[in-house]
């Protein structure tokens, strides 16, 4: 039942702008919660990917004094991925074509990660 809560979130992500290509529910473990990922695209090893990004964000941020990590953003020339946290156990990582207004981006994940948020307590 959670897990189809979570699903729902992720497609209605996925589904709310033409430009996110895909989303996950990835605990701060590297392990899937739930996916919604395009065909092709490998759960374990985007896990794997996440989990490493954000242990380095959080050691970053830590080490220069900003505080605690809020979000990860990584722009390549084809697109963008965000990595935020769903709560204290869960991050939301959201794949995007480069055509995004990254605004919209911020503010749909925001919304889906509080989403899952309240279905993880």
């Amino acid at each position: 039942m959670r897990e189809d809560q979570i699903r729902t979130i992720l497609t209605d992500l996925n589904g709310g702008s033409a430009d996110i290509e895909a989303s996950a529910l990835i605990s701060t473990d590297g392990l899937i919660i739930s996916s919604a990922l395009a065909a092709g695209m490998d759960e374990d090893r985007i896990s794997a990917m996440v989990a490493a990004m954000l242990s380095l964000g959080e050691r970053t941020a830590a080490e220069l004094s900003r505080g605690n990590l809020e979000q990860v953003m990584i722009s390549g020339t084809q697109g963008h991925v965000l990595i935020i946290h769903a709560g204290n156990d869960a991050v939301l990582c959201t794949i995007a074509g480069k055509q995004i207004k990254l605004g919209l981006l911020f503010i749909d994940a925001s919304r889906a990660a509080k989403a899952a948020t309240a279905i993880l307590r």
